[in-house]
């Protein structure tokens, strides 16, 4: 996926029938410079080479100045995709998958402090969909939502100040909004201390399902029932349209990197002659 000017770019993935459920798989990315003069935010969408109904969506935020951040933020998507591309769960469990895409990605850029002049730091969330489950690591601010249809089930907790605060009982969520110190992190990948990182898996899934990852570019501008609404009232790519049109409209022109990926469980359309005349 490639970034052309302040347009939105977003990649599609192709509809995948699940092999263990009469769903189909719909997803997608999207990024959207926003009114900053670089995006350092990157996120992919992969399928894995063998195993049908096996993806894998990863996000990062990077952070650095000039083009450390976009180099770290980079890192965690080929981290990703090496690793995935060689999972078996035969020999690895998701958890140690995604474990590790962190924990090399993390290695990486630390090393990159040490060849270049620049330094380097991201957030990450990778999210691995398989027919009966999905699972998800995070660390950071950038975020993983679970909702069912409109409903949230889930949400990842942020690895920053202000959420540091909000679980003291000590600042309220729009308090966090507009805190001053709100782009302040407590973990991250690229420092000196390894990064902190939080775990979720959701099993069974059901039709209705849908799992978004996103930069706070995105959901600083919504409430959580906002965007549950929004991803399931349309289909993954309109809905990516709409949401980044409706943060380009509430930032005011002071907008951050948009980035998000999407992943829809659907009905399946019936095969040919299994309909009843």
């Amino acid at each position: 996926m490639h970034q052309n000017g302040s347009r939105i770019a977003i990649m599609a993935a192709p509809k995948v029938t699940s092999p263990a459920m009469p769903i189909t798989i719909e997803a997608c990315v999207a990024r959207h410079t926003g009114d900053r003069k670089e995006q350092q935010d990157r996120v992919g969408l992969f399928a894995h080479p063998t195993r049908p109904g096996t993806m894998l969506a990863v996000l990062a935020d990077g952070m650095g100045g000039h083009s450390g951040g976009a180099m770290a933020a980079e890192q965690v998507v080929l981290k990703a995709k090496q690793n995935f591309d060689g999972f078996s769960p035969r020999n690895e469990s998701p958890e140690h998958l995604l474990e590790g895409i962190v924990s090399e990605a993390h290695l990486v850029i630390k090393l990159t402090r040490f060849t270049s002049e620049k330094d380097p730091h991201t957030t990450a969330v990778v999210l691995m969909l398989q027919p009966d489950r999905v699972n998800w690591i995070h660390c950071g601010d950038s975020r993983l939502y679970h909702f069912r249809s409109a409903q949230l089930v889930s949400r990842s907790q942020d690895h920053s100040l202000v959420a540091e605060l909000q679980r003291k009982g000590t600042l309220d969520e729009a308090g966090a909004l507009t805190h001053p110190q709100r782009n302040v992190l407590v973990s991250c990948l690229g420092s000196e201390r390894s990064p902190r990182t939080a775990l979720g898996v959701s099993a069974p899934l059901v039709m209705g399902d849908s799992f978004l990852l996103c930069s706070d570019g995105l959901w600083a501008h919504f409430s959580d029932a906002e965007l549950g609404a929004a991803i399931a009232a349309v289909p993954a790519r309109e809905a990516a349209q709409n949401l980044i049109r409706h943060a380009r409209e509430r930032a005011g022109g002071c907008g951050d990197n948009i980035s998000l990926a999407i992943v829809k469980l659907v009905e399946a359309p019936a095969r040919n002659g299994s309909t009843a005349q």
